[in-house]
């Protein structure tokens, strides 16, 4: 008889520092992985030269507190979740206009 194999659990975390116009502020991605497969996710745009509420946090996905929610501005909305890499790709289009918009009103 066998005994079953625990999961292997990993976890990643990778952040980018901004620089010029957005110096201090960072993209925040953190995924927690069981056997090759996402199970939890964070991902974060932290500039508090924009938004002094929820730790600097302008935008935001991730799965804690059991649910899949985004972070706008001090705020936070449940979202409907179909895979990690659809949140991650919503989230950096997201980005890239919030950055788009930061520069016109400089």
């Amino acid at each position: 008889m066998s005994k079953r194999s625990r999961p292997v659990k990993t976890t990643s975390i990778e952040v980018h520092r901004l620089k010029g116009k957005r110096k201090g502020a960072k993209l925040r991605e953190q995924t927690w992985l069981e056997d090759g497969k996402v199970t939890g996710y964070s991902l974060a745009y932290i500039n508090l030269k924009r938004c002094s509420a929820d730790n600097g946090r302008v935008l935001g996905y991730d799965n804690s507190h059991g649910y899949h929610h985004r972070h706008f501005m001090g705020e936070v909305d449940a979202v409907s979740f179909t895979t990690y890499e659809a949140h991650l790709e919503q989230f950096l289009a997201e980005v890239h206009e919030l950055c788009r918009i930061e520069d016109e009103e400089d």
